[in-house]
């Protein structure tokens, strides 16, 4: 077998696509990766580079045209990097799209079943209601070139909205004006480094600008700007972003003009959203998508449901219209306060959101013996970890529902969730970013073997949760302390002030962990806060105080 050079010549037959979208081929037997190949197509190819098990080559000639080779209609493509079948046809790409979550769930999950159906987008361009438009040294807004951190101007994406278009080149106009430097990674100078835009149905928009400081010496200047050209926007905000890192938005957010959040509809729901909280990008795939899981959860009405990544709470209230309740958690406090509100706006009274990790959250919950019926996870592209996985399997649910973004991840945990006793009985795909590689799935988990499960009674009584409000987690009894108070107080002193209250705290839960060992007492000024906080979650009355 003759070794691959780099610039060689060869003519391949394209067989599929990779997880990338790029053409597979093969060169006496070797493995080589074509950009810009179309499966079924015969081309001559250039090697561009070569590694240990693959090769890396970019069509240099047509020799045999596939039928679903088309014109790309975007000049940024590919080199921008946010598209990557803008060469195919749609049909072509959906294929692709439901063979990759197939095959991976065959392969890396060790799943038998189908992928039945994929469901495509009616719009392929300015679907996304959500921008984010890194800003180079220069000061222009765009896109980051594949595998790399080189931005390539173009404000004129198809994928964006129009108003996020139209905003990103209102900031990038009036700072240029003004001589304000934009942020450069490398020297850690400058001041903005992202363009942040979400719009919703009505076409209102909100702006968020995220700088490497505390503040733009033009903010009202650069608000009045987005408002001209983007007349609906409902406010403008800052980020402060000052950390070396790859993560876009900052932890502190300032308001401009205007308003921190932006209402929009979803699956009959009107929701409200900050700039931190999840919400899916594509609105009217993310009906079809959250429609999927609503499918596979077969809930009667008188389930408990458990959503362990809320976000804004879409899913969970989504499921809480057919459940007899629903629970959800986040780690991000204001998607959690977003989901409360969307809650009581929606009228949805058997919903309960915890703030925190998802592992976490699960563990205090099953040690409080809850025994959901259907577990849904909606988790990031990283999948989840073995300790939720553990903590979901634990909790004996007859169902989990699986919405993934990403076929490697989800096959990795189905065959996690498949060690515990969990099989693979459904499957389908939902393609919420048209003309890019990337593919939502929705899995169904069915308990086969009950053997490997922690069986366990669920008191509804005990659990106090008859509204959105009625429990927080010690995580939000510890911050509503300390915002309140400026006390730091325990999960002991919490539990000790339960106790005192008649709340349920765990048989063990934060007890001695040895006989002789000293057990500090509450002291008195953070009792009475803690008091305070359990009326302000109503988990007690202002009677029950002792």
């Amino acid at each position: 077998m003759a070794q691959l050079m780099k610039n060689q010549l060869h003519t391949v037959a394209v067989t599929g696509y990779t997880a990338e979208g790029l053409g597979v081929a093969r060169v006496d037997g070797q493995v080589v990766f074509v950009h810009g190949g179309v499966r079924g197509e015969v081309c001559a190819v250039r090697i561009l580079k070569v590694l240990k098990h693959v090769a890396y080559a970019r069509v240099e000639e047509i020799l045999q045209r596939s039928p679903a080779r088309r014109e790309p209609d975007c000049p940024h493509y590919p080199a921008c990097g946010g598209c990557d079948f803008r060469h195919i046809s749609y049909e072509e790409e959906l294929e692709a799209k439901r063979c990759r979550v197939e095959d991976a769930l065959r392969r890396v999950g060790g799943a038998g079943v189908p992928v039945e159906e994929i469901l495509g987008g009616e719009r392929l361009d300015g679907y996304r209601n959500k921008s984010l438009l890194p800003v180079s040294p220069q000061g222009q807004a765009g896109f980051y070139r594949a595998r790399s951190h080189q931005v390539v101007p173009a404000l004129d994406c198809r994928l964006q909205s129009p108003q996020a278009n139209a905003a990103a080149a209102a900031v990038e106009r009036c700072l240029r004006e003004r001589g304000v430097a934009a942020y450069d990674e490398r020297t850690r100078r400058g001041l903005l480094r992202h363009i942040y835009v979400r719009t919703n149905r009505e076409g209102e928009a909100l702006v968020c600008l995220v700088v490497n400081g505390q503040s733009l010496p033009c903010e009202e200047e650069l608000a009045a700007a987005v408002r001209r050209a983007v007349p609906k926007t409902v406010g403008v905000v800052l980020s402060v972003n000052t950390q070396d890192t790859n993560v876009a938005l900052g932890e502190e957010y300032r308001i401009i003009w205007g308003t921190d959040e932006l209402e929009d509809t979803l699956c009959g729901l009107r929701l409200r959203l900050s700039v931190p909280s999840f919400y899916q990008v594509n609105r009217e795939q993310a009906e079809r998508l959250y429609g999927k899981a609503l499918e596979f959860a077969c809930l009667t009405g008188r389930e408990t449901v458990l959503d362990l990544y809320c976000g804004a709470g879409t899913i969970t209230l989504v499921m809480a219209r057919r459940a007899g309740r629903a629970l959800g958690a986040e780690i991000v406090a204001p998607a959690i306060e977003n989901a409360r509100e969307n809650a009581r706006r929606n009228g949805i009274e058997n919903a309960a959101f915890f703030l925190g990790d998802a592992g976490a959250v699960a563990e205090r919950l099953a040690a409080e013996r809850l025994r959901p019926d259907v577990v849904v996870v909606d988790p990031p592209r990283k999948g989840l970890s073995g300790e939720v996985i553990a903590a979901a399997a634990g909790m004996g649910p007859r169902r989990v529902v699986y919405v993934s973004c990403d076929p490697g991840t989800l096959a990795r945990d189905v065959k996690r969730f498949r060690e515990l006793g969990y099989e693979a009985v459904r499957a389908a795909a939902v393609d919420m970013f048209p003309r890019t590689r990337h593919v939502e799935a929705v899995v169904l988990l069915s308990k086969l073997r009950a053997e490997h499960h922690i069986e366990v009674d669920l008191d509804l009584d005990e659990m106090d949760l008859t509204s959105a409000e009625s429990k927080a987690t010690y995580e939000e009894i510890k911050t509503y302390v300390l915002e309140k108070y400026g006390l730091k107080v325990s999960s002991l002193y919490i539990s000790q002030i339960k106790r005192k209250c008649g709340l349920k705290v765990g048989e063990n839960y934060n007890l001695a962990k040895s006989e002789n060992a000293k057990v500090p007492t509450c002291p008195p000024e953070k009792e009475k806060a803690i008091m305070v906080a359990l009326e302000h979650f109503q988990m007690i009355e202002r009677s029950d105080r002792k």
